[in-house]
Formats: C-alpha cells, sequence, structure tokens
C-alpha cells in the first residue's frame, strides 16, 4: 500500500475512534436529558434553565462551575424557577463524604426551592424511606469513585511494570516513541502530541545525537571537573546551546538531568500520589514503582549513582559560623542577598534552612551587616498574628471546656482532639487590601488532616477577629482557599460570627436515666 493510502487509512480510523467517543459521551448526555424532559412533562414542569458540568469530575466542587452557580443563585435569590430536577442522586457528585452532597440539597430546600429525582425509584418526598435510599446512593456514588481508583491504578502500575511511559514530556536527550499492541514502531511523538488508540503505547528512546553528547558532557562536568550545577548551566549558556524548547539552561534543568532515573533507562512512577484528589504526598522511595531497564540509558549506572553520592555529600550540617560565613562571602561577590542567589549556589545550606536556623532570612541577613530596601513590615504583622493564634486557641479551649467537652490540645501542633471523636485545628486569615476591595487567604494544614479547620478571618487592622468559618475536612478545598466579602453559598453556609454553634456541637448533654 503506497504512503497517500496508508495516511488516509489512518486519518479514517482515527476519525471513526474520535466519533465513537464523542457519540458515546453525547449518548450519555443526551439519555438524562430525555430522562429529565419526561420528568417534567409527566409533572406539568416548564424547563427555564439549566446548569451542568459536562465531563468534570464529581470528586470536588472545584471546576464546577454549573453547581456553583446553581447554588450561589438560590443564595441570593436570583432564580425563576421553584424546583430543580436532578437526574438522580450521583449527580451532586461523587463525594467521598456522603454528607457533602446532602448539605448541597439542604441548601437549596432551606431556601424553598425542592429538589426532584428523575430517574430514582423513589419520591424525594422527606420521608424515612426516601432519606434512607439517599444516603445508601450517595455512599454508593463514592464508592464507585474508590473502586474505579483502585483499577486505574492497577492498570498505570501494570503498564509502568512493562516499560511503558505514563504520559508527561520526554525531557531533554530524550524522545518519545509510538508502538502498537505488537511492540512495533509506528511514529515519533513530538511536543504537544498524543496517541490515538487506547492499545497503541509510549517509549522513551534517545533523541538527537547532539543532545545525547550534551547530557554526557554534564555528567563529564559534574563528576571528572567538580563543576555545579550552576556553573554548567552558564557554561552551556555561553556555548549557546540550548534547553529543551529553545530555552536557557538554569541550575534547575541541569539537576533535574543529574537526578532523574530515566536517563539510566529507569521508569520510575508512583514518586507523588494525589488519589481521590483528597490529598497530594510526596511517597517514599520505598512506595515508588520502578522498572529498571525500561528504556536504553543515555549514561552508565556507575556514573548516576556517583552523581547522586556527590549531591547528598552536600547535604552534610553545617555550624552557625560556618553558615553565616557562606552567607557573607556570597554577599562581597553579590553584593546582595536573596533566597533565590542562596538556593542557586550548590557550596550553599538552602535559604529554609537560614530560616530555620537563625529565626528569619531578614536576621541572617542582619548578622552579616546587609540591609534589604524592602518593606518588611508584614513580617510585623505576621509575628502579631501569630500572638492572636495563641490567644485565641486558648480561648477556644477554655470555652470548650466551660461547656462540658473534654479538649485534648497537641502541644507542638496546636491540634484540638474534642471529646475523643473528631479534631480541629485553628487558622488566622490575614486581611489585605487591594484596590478591589479586602482579600482573605487561608492555608490549610494538610498535614494534621483536621476534621474541621476554624477559619478566622481579621479586620482591615488585622487586630480583631471579623468572622469564622468552620470548614470540613472532607470538603475537598485544596490546600488554600480564598475569601472575599461575597463568597458563594458553597462557603458562606460554613461561616459564623462567632463560635457558638462549634462550642454547642461540642457540649456535652447528660441523657435521663430510664426506667
Amino acid at each position: 500500500m503506497d504512503e497517500p493510502n496508508q495516511l488516509s487509512q489512518v486519518r479514517r480510523m482515527v476519525a471513526q475512534y474520535v466519533r465513537m467517543s464523542t457519540e458515546h459521551q453525547q449518548y450519555s448526555t443526551e439519555n438524562q436529558s430525555v430522562a429529565i424532559l419526561q420528568y417534567a412533562q409527566s409533572q406539568n414542569m416548564e424547563i427555564v434553565r439549566t446548569y451542568s458540568d459536562h465531563g468534570k469530575s464529581g470528586l470536588s466542587l472545584v471546576g464546577r462551575s454549573g453547581l456553583q452557580q446553581l447554588l450561589y443563585d438560590v443564595k441570593t435569590g436570583d432564580v425563576d424557577f421553584t424546583a430543580v430536577l436532578v437526574y438522580d442522586v450521583s449527580r451532586w457528585g461523587r463525594f467521598q463524604n456522603p454528607d457533602q452532597g446532602a448539605s448541597y440539597e439542604y441548601s437549596l430546600t432551606s431556601a424553598g426551592v425542592p429538589v426532584h429525582y428523575c430517574a430514582e425509584q423513589f419520591h424525594n418526598d422527606g420521608s424515612l424511606s426516601s432519606a434512607l435510599l439517599k444516603t445508601v446512593k450517595r455512599g454508593m456514588a463514592g464508592e464507585y469513585s474508590r473502586e474505579l481508583s483502585v483499577k486505574v491504578w492497577a492498570g498505570q502500575r501494570r503498564l509502568i511494570e512493562l516499560g511503558f511511559r505514563q504520559g508527561g514530556p520526554a525531557g531533554y536527550g530524550l524522545c518519545r516513541h509510538l508502538i502498537d499492541q505488537n511492540k512495533n514502531f509506528k511514529q515519533v511523538l513530538y511536543p504537544g502530541d498524543r496517541k490515538s488508540l487506547q492499545t497503541d503505547r509510549v517509549v522513551l528512546v534517545p533523541g538527537s545525537a547532539v543532545e545525547v553528547e550534551v547530557v554526557q558532557q554534564i555528567y563529564k562536568w559534574f563528576l571528572e571537573e567538580h563543576l555545579g550545577e550552576a556553573a554548567i548551566a552558564d557554561l552551556l549558556n555561553l556555548k549557546n546551546i540550548s534547553a529543551e524548547c529553545g530555552r536557557t539552561w538554569t541550575r534547575d534543568m541541569v539537576h533535574t538531568i543529574l537526578t532523574n532515573h530515566k536517563y539510566i533507562g529507569y521508569n520510575v512512577y508512583n514518586r507523588h500520589s494525589f488519589k481521590l484528589k483528597q490529598k497530594r504526598v510526596n511517597n517514599p522511595p520505598e512506595a515508588w514503582i520502578c522498572k529498571t531497564d525500561a528504556f536504553e540509558p543515555l549514561v552508565p549506572l556507575a556514573h548516576f549513582e556517583e552523581a547522586q553520592a556527590l549531591i547528598a555529600a552536600r547535604k552534610y550540617s553545617l555550624s552557625n559560623a560556618e553558615m553565616l560565613e557562606s552567607l557573607s562571602s556570597l554577599l562581597k561577590r553579590k553584593g546582595r542577598l536573596s533566597a533565590i542567589l542562596i538556593d542557586e549556589c550548590e557550596d550553599m545550606a538552602p535559604s529554609k534552612r537560614y530560616a530555620a536556623r537563625f529565626g528569619s532570612l531578614i536576621r541572617a541577613y542582619s548578622l552579616v551587616g546587609w540591609t534589604s530596601d524592602r518593606d518588611y513590615s508584614f513580617i510585623d504583622i505576621n509575628r502579631a498574628i501569630r500572638k492572636q493564634h495563641e490567644n485565641l486557641i486558648s480561648s477556644i479551649c477554655a470555652n470548650l471546656n466551660d461547656s462540658g467537652a473534654n479538649v485534648i490540645r497537641d502541644s507542638e501542633t496546636d491540634l484540638l482532639k474534642i471529646n475523643g471523636e473528631y479534631s480541629a485545628s485553628l487558622v488566622l486569615a490575614r486581611c489585605q487590601t487591594l484596590p478591589s476591595g479586602h482579600r482573605w487567604k487561608i492555608r490549610f494544614d494538610t498535614a494534621l488532616k483536621p476534621d474541621i479547620t476554624i477559619a478566622a478571618r481579621l479586620t482591615a487592622d488585622n487586630e480583631t477577629v471579623l468572622d469564622y468559618y468552620l470548614l470540613p475536612g472532607l470538603a475537598e478545598m485544596g490546600n488554600q482557599l480564598r475569601l472575599s466579602h461575597e463568597n458563594p453559598l458553597s462557603l458562606e453556609i460554613f461561616r459564623f460570627d462567632n463560635l457558638d454553634f462549634f462550642n454547642a456541637i461540642a457540649r456535652r448533654s447528660s441523657i435521663a436515666k430510664v426506667a
């Protein structure tokens, strides 16, 4: 078969695959739309507005503009409808905490907007049977995501162990090859290209001879001539050698080449995980999925291990005098100091270690006789906020104890264990005054995994508490949350003027003895 006919056949196959995938998605969506229309007709209802989130994950509220808009419209009263039709219970989301979906339905019904389920076999009339069935359905929706996650993870692990690449750019000196189910070469995948058939696989191979030679030269400079990553990057830029995608070389790019296992032919996966969108974690090396000899190596294993040993040796503990001496030397060379300049020096401790050792980078700078022109007044504000945190957490503990609750406070993390049943953590959000108004940024302490995060918003002067947000740990709000004076209903349902409600749910009540 000549080349034009081959190209024509491939195009027909790709078009057929895309058409089948699109038709399947459209069929699913149209099926639900037909069911809702039929239900509306049977109830003599007229559909006046539609909210939908096509192709969005139901594990969290993030990215679901349709549901967020619905909740916001109901909260503000900007509605021209008297009821909401939902295909089934799982359409709220496949949340890992069933109560999250229930809270969204409650926010509508409490505003006088009843919810009708079109494909369920029960009437959403508030009866005990419907409440039980909805609870079961919400649990089943979350279980579906958990089971699917296990299956997807098992499939990804098997593909890694077979030596196939699981997404991501190839990297400098490497190239992606597309192979069929029999491991026969099909084509080169350039940046932005993706495989079109489910049975096709991707593997890494050495790239151009010029890039492979540059990678090997980087290891030679690092191991034999003892040049650091920054010096190697400068040398490559002086030689007018472009990095990946024509970019300029940086220290981090060189460091990646010296530490990434793919340059010795290893296929490594599961360095990080974000299962069910619950929490992003950095996995220990023993949890990594590693396939050796998956690709053709660009550098020998012995050279790679020697480079890792040299990099690890730079992390030995330095004394305070040695760290300040290195900082003073950097000041003489550069004429100024910054965290970026410190991190760019291989022979110095990282900037985070300076901040931890001396209390802050500003104090470390002052110890070597340098003062920045930058305004660091926010540091004083943060110090005052830390004092408020101590006073407020102590007040919360006292109020909980007065209400009869049993509270255990962790002396290191300030995590509160209440009645031995659930935990709570306090976060103070500093008020930032911008031209568009006041803004608050709440950073969640994901390492503690509190069941409830008490987010206290401060007033414009950052001296007193404005209000509180009692945010459940399973609300899947990410690592941080930005708030303004007006927020969506999905957030406002957690806002309180004081902590009376928080104290009330922790209060112990005596149960009368039944005769």
